[in-house]
């Protein structure tokens, strides 16, 4: 399967960390945890992903109210938990994945065919996960999130490079999810086909470790 980062389609990002936008108020055990609200503590070292939530799409639009742009129907985060410390708090996970199935893209960008690939660029990104549900992905020092997005054209591929500083995102314990909503790329380079600024928006759930949905506390 071709993998391809959406703009972190970007990543993403990529930032696969936990569930909650109603986190549980529960204190004594970590931030993040298993078999419930307040279970059993998620260990520093374990890996975290999550699929695009059921019947649901990550979308790259070239603005927050349109629907022109990209869809993507298959993608996965894969994170690895850094810091998971005592409940309230803040949980640190390092992204190490942002992928999307080729054969799942598809574009309704006029002069646009199809989707070659997105790729995110400079991971690993870091995410941090509050027990108040807010979820933060930040790139590495002197880097910014950024996604290649390759285009297949009738005049032939096209390359458009994405940028963002950060992206924001919440965390549901309804279903374990991660939730990002028009979250602002800027094109950095790329052909007029490429628009100017893309939203990205997309559900990942459930996330799980080692199978188990994981909480936010």
């Amino acid at each position: 399967m071709r993998t391809r980062t959406l703009l972190a389609l970007a990543g993403a990002a990529t930032a696969l960390t936990v569930a909650a936008a109603v986190p549980s108020s529960a204190t004594g055990g970590a931030v993040l945890t298993t078999g419930g609200a307040g279970g059993t503590a998620a260990a520093v070292g374990d890996t975290l992903t999550a699929p695009l939530a059921a019947g649901t799409s990550a979308t790259l639009y070239s603005s927050a109210t349109g629907t022109s742009g990209v869809s993507c129907r298959t993608s996965q985060f894969t994170a690895t938990v850094a810091d998971n410390p005592a409940a309230p708090g803040t949980a640190t996970e390092s992204v190490t994945g942002h992928s999307f199935d080729a054969g799942g893209c598809t574009s309704n960008v006029t002069g646009v065919l199809g989707v070659s690939s997105i790729v995110i660029d400079n991971l690993p990104y870091t995410a941090t996960v509050a027990s108040a549900g807010v979820l933060t992905v930040s790139p590495p020092g002197g880097s910014t999130i950024q996604t290649t997005v390759k285009l297949r054209t009738l005049l032939g591929t096209i390359t458009c490079v994405y940028r963002a500083e950060s992206l924001t995102g919440t965390a549901d314990n309804g279903d374990s999810s991660i939730n990002f909503t028009n979250q602002r790329f800027t094109r950095y380079s790329g052909s007029s086909l490429c628009f100017a600024n893309g939203y990205f928006t997309a559900k990942y759930a459930p996330v799980t470790d080692a199978g188990a949905p994981v909480y936010v506390n």
